[in-house]
């Protein structure tokens, strides 16, 4: 294949193995940015891997040649079987609904990344959006809302309010935790099943890449705990 026949940006997971990462997409270290308090504050860019068009990311947690796979998923015997529901966002969320803005909470997304809880927490800010600065912390807070769990809405437009991401992938690690935690994909890269669905392009989703979650292939937060 030729540099100009690149494959189209896709992550295909593979049935109780790996992510397979298509279209040649940049992936790097995003350290969450926290305070004296241990609030998460923004993201900070670290390493950036060098990458060939097509790459696999381990799954499982156990390869000793992390972030990629080495194939222990099938030493271990890992169970990839994928649980998280196929239903649209807008589905599975709840609405709350303020004076100039909306916030959509699918909470089978949270990847744990507390950037709702600084400054009063985003779902009380909602309904202070009359105020400009809360209406700022609510954009700033769920867009920096990895697994796309929290998305906000402006109430007259109706449109989603959200930062415009490059296709790329983020390694997210958990500064507070000291733990490492999903694989941010960003800029709505398809996802695909291992039986062959696709799953909603969003702007954003989280991937679980600890192997423990029980909302696969999504994260559901278990890297903290």
């Amino acid at each position: 294949m030729s540099p100009e026949q690149k494959p189209s940006p896709q992550i295909e997971i593979c049935k109780d193995g790996p992510y397979l990462v298509s279209g040649g997409l940049p992936l790097s270290d995003q350290s969450i940015v926290i305070n004296d308090q241990g609030e998460s504050l923004d993201y900070q860019e670290g390493k950036s891997y060098s990458t060939p068009s097509e790459y696999a990311l381990c799954r499982c947690g156990e390869s000793s040649n992390k972030p990629f796979c080495d194939s222990s998923h099938a030493k271990v015997g890992f169970d990839g079987t994928e649980t998280a529901s196929r239903q649209p966002y807008l589905d599975q969320a709840e609405v709350f609904e303020g004076p100039t803005m909306s916030l959509a909470d699918a909470e089978s997304l949270c990847a744990f990344a507390r950037f709702c809880d600084p400054k009063g927490r985003i779902w009380n800010l909602v309904y202070e959006t009359s105020d400009p600065e809360a209406r700022r912390l609510v954009e700033f807070e769920s867009g920096h809302c990895p697994g796309g769990r929290l998305v906000a809405f402006d109430r007259e437009t109706g449109e989603s309010v959200e930062p415009e991401y490059e296709p790329s992938l983020g390694l997210i690690e958990d500064t507070t935790r000291r733990v490492s935690g999903p694989i941010w994909v960003r800029g709505g890269i398809p996802v695909v099943s291992a039986d062959g669905t696709g799953y909603e392009v969003r702007n954003q989703v989280a991937l679980c890449r600890c192997g423990r979650s029980d909302n696969k292939p999504f994260c559901n937060g278990s890297h903290a705990a």
